[in-house]
């Protein structure tokens, strides 16, 4: 693979970027020891930078990323990839929208997702975010497109940009990394409050006419204009 100058000088911030956001994970609480990983893909290349496999978060950086195609295969790092990177990279190579992947094991999503339950559309917060439920995808062994796959085909019906994959964890999917991560952080908010709000009772829908209306205006009035990543 040729890499030009741009994308040189592209993969070079990116790699900072990702770096910059795998802090998020341990700080919102959502890993534990070396589980997780953040990737993003690089604009105008088939190329995505992600975490490297079994390294601490307090060791990361920029230097320390891994750069791989579109089909997992390492181009550039001193590290291997991510366990997961095949997982990352069918998302990529499916969804040509998707800018960021997320996987967490966070602990109230993943309760969800080793029940084979999707998180019920109980609280605004979640028809804002969500757009509905979030979903459970299939049990798929880690080390080829079996988990993009499912990942891949359970979000095509929904609006959610997070998926619970069966006895595994959390990926969530954005325009860009951060909001992959933000995807993530609110995937374990909202399964944390509907998990305590079943222990006093069973929690209220919210009628479909109204999970479009808050889901409409979150995406599309709420906060202010954020640039490309």
């Amino acid at each position: 693979m040729t890499i030009t100058q741009d994308v040189t000088t592209q993969v070079a911030r990116i790699r900072q970027y990702v770096a910059d956001l795998h802090a998020e994970l341990p700080r919102n609480g959502l890993v534990a020891w070396t589980a997780g990983n953040v990737s993003a893909r690089v604009p105008d290349a088939d190329l995505l930078v992600i975490k490297p496999s079994g390294v601490g978060y307090d060791e990361l950086s920029a230097a320390s990323m891994v750069v791989t195609d579109l089909d997992g295969k390492l181009v550039d790092g001193d590290f291997k990839p991510s366990s997961d990177t095949a997982a990352h990279a069918y998302v990529y190579r499916h969804l040509p929208h998707v800018g960021g992947v997320v996987h967490t094991h966070s602990t109230y999503a993943t309760a969800w997702a080793a029940r084979a339950e999707p998180v019920p559309c109980v609280l605004t917060a979640m028809a804002d975010e969500f757009g509905g439920e979030i979903p459970i995808g299939p049990f798929a062994l880690i080390g080829d497109d079996s988990i993009g796959r499912g990942i891949v085909d359970t979000l095509a019906g929904h609006r959610s940009p997070a998926v619970l994959m069966r006895n595994h964890g959390v990926f969530t999917i954005g325009r860009t990394a951060r909001d992959a991560v933000k995807a993530a952080v609110m995937c374990e908010d909202v399964a944390r409050t509907v998990h305590i709000a079943r222990q006093l009772g069973a929690p209220v829908p919210i009628e479909g006419q109204h999970i479009d209306a808050l889901y409409a205006r979150y995406q599309n009035v709420y906060g202010q204009t954020q640039p490309a990543a």
